[in-house]
């Protein structure tokens, strides 16, 4: 009676991709020639109404889970699929190229592993199942060369992802904290790209540090009132220098048997400082263009590396925007470390802190217990998702 039971519990219906929808332009109009008035419409309405359960509206499938998605606390897994553990073996995702990943099991050896057809057609709200980092079963199916098929994504977390046209592009899984690396000149600095990836660190439970480097293209004192805004908050500063080694010590013991992320716009050095830390790597840079002072696409995918004195990190492509993913309006001024002792003391309980009369932020932000800038960024980052909202509702 156990063994019936169980096995019904691990057995789910599962949403599938609605890859079987009608083309959206139409080649068969010379069919409708000669036909009476009114056939047009009837041909749409044959086709919208479909009485089996795989058309437009719901497309499932019965699987065999190890667990189903409320179990996992993992929003990003519908279902954790059953594998056989006897054939697979455990790894971890190096880099995603489009149809293929590399994977790295145990024993170091690395797999080019293409997924698994029915992992690729789950219902999520991801772009790509898969991402880098991420810990996953695969089943190995050559040896020479290293070939194989990833049959599970094991349950995440550590996500740092973005929002792409209204879907959640996942940058990178299991790392424990991320290097948000700005430069101080060349490109310029933007601290409204380093909050919203502040934000992104504290959703996806990442450990945020904000590293500024080419220092030694500027006077130090002018990022101080920078550096002590966030200090203040309680995030961790770094000043570096890949150039001439200002910092590089003490990032190193940050790095070091640890799973980390290096994010940040173009141009910024995050290559560069890894190949200051670890010569060895040898990761390919270039100058920042001296006409648009914006960097180079240097870095084209992110990728999982490991480090000669311990731990791992991914170097990740330039970003240029950063669109926060599942993130409601009323939820962004939580976000806001220096709103908080505020927010309680404000008229109404839904202030958004932006028009609204007796609001204790702003009355914060005019006294000066508030920096100004700060407030212009939660306006901006306001704004978009009240916009993103509108977009995709």
């Amino acid at each position: 009676m156990s063994d019936k039971k169980e096995r019904k519990e691990r057995i789910t219906r599962a949403e599938l991709r609605k890859n079987r929808a009608e083309r959206v332009r139409r080649k068969d109009w010379e069919r409708l020639l000669g036909e009476p008035e009114g056939a047009e419409e009837q041909v749409l309405l044959d086709r919208q109404e479909r009485l089996t359960g795989k058309g437009e509206l719901t497309r499932r499938r019965t699987v065999r889970a190890a667990a189903v998605g409320q179990e996992l606390e993992d929003p990003t897994l519908p279902v954790l699929l059953e594998v056989d553990e006897r054939v697979c073996r455990p790894g971890r995702v190096l880099s995603v190229h489009g149809l293929w990943s590399e994977v790295q099991e145990g024993s170091g050896k690395v797999y080019r592993c293409t997924i698994r057809r029915l992992l690729k057609t789950l219902q999520t709200q991801q772009r790509h199942i898969l991402a880098v980092g991420d810990r996953v079963m695969f089943r190995p199916v050559s040896e020479n060369p290293p070939e194989g098929v990833i049959e599970r994504v094991e349950p995440r977390r550590g996500l740092l992802s973005r929002s792409i046209q209204g879907r959640q592009q996942i940058l990178v899984a299991n790392v424990e904290q991320i290097l948000v690396v700005s430069s101080a000149a060349e490109p310029p600095l933007k601290p409204n790209l380093i909050d919203r990836m502040l934000i992104a660190a504290e959703k996806g439970g990442i450990r945020p540090i904000v590293c500024i480097n080419k220092i030694d293209l500027v006077d130090p004192a002018q990022l101080q009132p920078l550096v002590g805004l966030y200090s203040q908050m309680g995030y961790q500063v770094l000043l570096v220098s890949a150039k001439s080694g200002w910092g590089l010590e003490r990032l190193r013991r940050l790095l070091r048997d640890r799973q980390s992320v290096l994010a940040g716009q173009s141009g910024v050095g995050k290559s560069s400082l890894l190949n200051a830390l670890d010569p060895r790597l040898q990761l390919r840079v270039a100058p920042v263009s001296p006409d648009s002072q914006k960097g180079r696409h240097t870095t084209t995918t992110a990728r999982l590396i490991p480090l000669g004195f311990g731990g791992y990190v991914v170097d990740t492509p330039g970003i240029r925007q950063f669109e926060l993913w599942d993130l409601r309006p009323a939820e962004v001024a939580n976000f806001f470390r220096d709103f908080r002792p505020y927010i309680n003391f404000c008229k109404f309980p839904d202030c958004t802190h932006t028009h609204e009369a007796d609001c204790a932020v702003k009355n914060a932000v005019a006294d000066g217990r508030l920096d100004q800038r700060r407030y212009e960024s939660y306006c901006r980052i306001l704004a978009g998702e009240l916009e993103s909202l509108s977009q995709w509702e």
